[in-house]
């Protein structure tokens, strides 16, 4: 793992992406910035040529969209994404809670066929209160998918509200374990150190696994940190000059 290179490719992540939500106007700001290290962690160190990555949180695309591009893919740049697989997209997603049944799906098929490849999916902590997320878990541990790996981005807010004023989620590693889950806590997911030396932990076999990858909304324009407003808003020209000061724009 060449930790100087993906800090310098989440610092250039961040930057594209934001340059991208001037021009739209508006911004999934929070949710994008929280998951810039875990996207550079699986697809340049952990995602292999037969897998298949979901984005389930997909308002948080914008990200995802620019690293396919950077990859030589020829992916619109939208809110919410539709499926388009020969450009990386391999189902769409958008409305909460459609990722890890999709994903589930997927993987039982490739069992089934005994298929290679892991079936990697990303959800917000806020999915974690439908219902279709605890079905999913259910039928994964039923059917034994160890090729299925859910990545939960825990930052602890939900839309315009935080986590434990909705709809508390405590205890989140032990309410997974009891699904008969591999589940790794990642104290701190922004550290490449950390996340890698989390997923080189060995697994107990015939479970599916899921990373609860404890962020920050809004990772890296300090002003803007942990501010549920920050989930989707308007650019004001303000932003705009706090945001260039924090993230090295010129």
């Amino acid at each position: 793992m060449n930790l100087k290179k993906l800090l310098n490719k989440a610092k250039k992540l961040r930057q594209d992406t934001f340059k991208e939500f001037v021009i739209k106007g508006e911004a999934h700001l929070g949710g994008s910035f929280s998951m810039i290290e875990i996207l550079l962690y699986i697809y340049e160190i952990k995602k292999k040529q037969n897998d298949k990555f979901i984005l389930s949180k997909a308002h948080a695309s914008f990200p995802l969209c620019l690293l396919l591009r950077s990859k030589g893919y020829k992916t619109k740049i939208k809110t919410h994404l539709e499926i388009d697989q020969k450009n990386g997209i391999e189902c769409t997603t958008g409305s909460l809670g459609h990722g890890l049944p999709i994903g589930a799906g997927m993987a039982f098929a490739r069992k089934k066929l005994k298929k290679k490849g892991k079936v990697y999916v990303l959800i917000s902590d806020g999915e974690c209160q439908e219902g279709t997320t605890w079905e999913s878990l259910l039928i994964a541990s039923k059917h034994k998918l160890d090729n299925l790996i859910l990545l939960i981005d825990y930052n602890k807010i939900q839309a315009l509200s935080k986590l434990d004023d909705a709809l508390p989620l405590k205890n989140l590693q032990k309410k997974i374990r009891a699904f008969n889950w591999n589940c790794i806590n990642i104290k701190n997911a922004h550290s490449f150190e950390s996340l890698n030396q989390s997923f080189k932990k060995r697994l107990l076999k015939n479970r599916p696994t899921a990373y609860i990858l404890n962020t920050i909304k809004g990772k890296g324009i300090k002003e803007f940190e942990n501010d549920p407003i920050w989930h989707a808003r308007k650019i004001s020209e303000k932003d705009i000059l706090v945001a260039k000061k924090r993230l090295g724009l010129s």
